[in-house]
């Protein structure tokens, strides 16, 4: 969902006054992603997640930038078509890899913390609180990053405004769902992790984070 996301993320449509980007369409998924393995399986195995989504999206770049700079074979004549489209995924991915390394570590700590106050209580307070604290770091870091320069600064206020509204409308909807999976893992697996003694740090080891 993060790689395709940061393909389409480019273009951007409009629903009345609202201007939306294409990646709205899947990235919340990946919040929805976070919370689950927040909420069943603790802050460190999100936290594994969002590690492993973070290098995929450095290969995407990688390979993205070499796919644009090799010389085209002659018979080949679809290469600005393809460096129109694919030239800026760099600027977008690291963009949103910034956006997505804050917002997803803002969410799962978020959602880890009001597990332990609510004590696994109205897991709703959890999915939903989370995802208001977490996009708003997310959405406001990559729209800044990725059409700073492109669009006027009202064009990206309206896009920070509207995909903030979108995902956490989006997210909030998917609720029920998120309900469904949570609890069937937790009777599926056996687990329900709470988050006592985690070392919150983002770039804790395995060990250190378990102590």
């Amino acid at each position: 969902m993060l790689l395709v996301s940061n393909i389409i993320a480019p273009k951007f449509f409009a629903i009345g006054r609202l201007r939306v980007s294409a990646a709205q369409m899947l990235f919340p998924i990946t919040y929805i992603f976070g919370d689950v393995f927040t909420e069943v399986y603790g802050y460190s195995a999100s936290r594994r997640a969002i590690w492993y989504g973070f290098f995929a999206s450095f290969i995407l770049v990688g390979l993205s930038y070499l796919a644009v700079i090799v010389p085209p074979a002659p018979e080949f004549k679809d290469q600005q078509a393809f460096d129109t489209v694919f030239r800026p995924v760099g600027r977008i991915v690291l963009g949103s890899l910034l956006a997505y390394w804050c917002g997803e570590f803002a969410n799962s700590f978020t959602l880890a913390k009001l597990k332990l106050v609510t004590r696994g209580r109205y897991l709703w307070t959890r999915t939903i609180g989370s995802t208001v604290v977490g996009q708003a770091v997310d959405t406001t870091i990559v729209m800044l990053f990725v059409f700073y320069g492109r669009e006027s600064f009202g064009v990206i206020f309206n896009l920070i405004v509207s995909g903030y509204l979108i995902k956490v409308i989006y997210e909030t909807l998917m609720t029920p769902a998120t309900y469904a999976v949570v609890n069937f893992l937790k009777r599926a697996e056996g687990v329900d992790t709470f988050d006592y003694r985690t070392n919150f740090n983002p770039f804790a080891t395995r060990a250190a984070a378990e102590e």
